[in-house]
């Protein structure tokens, strides 16, 4: 199984939404399907504590196609302080997230899909186990608050294999390691 990274990013490189640069209700069309496109191959949608409790609260109650897609896809929740996700379709796989992202590596089948999560981003960053970055770039300028990359670290060389521009100003970048086949 592959491990990705999906985000969505400012002009700057930031992904913790501090200001309201980024609504999910407010997804065109073309971006909508794009998400769909992107499902198809995803196993398990891969969150932190934080970010599954933030999705935890607010997907459930959406409705719509790119709601029903997180709400039927199979969860797992990296943490050590939640022991029942809550969600019928999540499961706690526990705390480490690079002995998780090694064991899913093993696995045969699609990918693993990590969003948000920036904690957990970071760490298989670091650890070098990230096969594919997908970046969703907004045409905002955020100025502050956490990047794609570690602060204070360098990025790993990356190589573009795929990209498209949205109607509503949003831009894919799907990106992977130099050091990825």
């Amino acid at each position: 199984m592959k491990i990705v990274i999906t985000q969505n990013i400012t002009l700057d490189g930031r992904i913790e939404m501090l200001d309201d640069w980024f609504d999910p209700a407010t997804e065109t069309p073309d971006l909508t399907e794009e998400t769909r496109r992107q499902t198809e191959g995803e196993e398990l949608l891969l969150l932190g504590r934080q970010t599954f409790t933030d999705f935890r609260g607010y997907w459930p109650h959406q409705s719509g196609e790119t709601a029903d897609m997180v709400n039927g896809a199979a969860k797992g929740v990296i943490t050590s302080t939640l022991t029942d996700p809550e969600w019928d379709t999540a499961t706690i796989l526990g705390d480490d997230p690079v002995a998780v992202a090694r064991e899913l590596r093993e696995q045969p089948g699609g990918h693993a899909c990590v969003t948000g999560s920036i904690q957990v981003s970071h760490a298989l960053t670091r650890a070098d186990l990230v096969d594919e970055y997908r970046l969703f770039v907004y045409p905002a300028w955020q100025g502050r608050g956490r990047s794609l990359f570690p602060e204070g670290e360098a990025p790993p060389q990356l190589e573009q294999v795929r990209h498209v521009a949205f109607s509503g100003g949003v831009t894919f970048l799907a990106l992977r390691p130099s050091s990825r086949p």
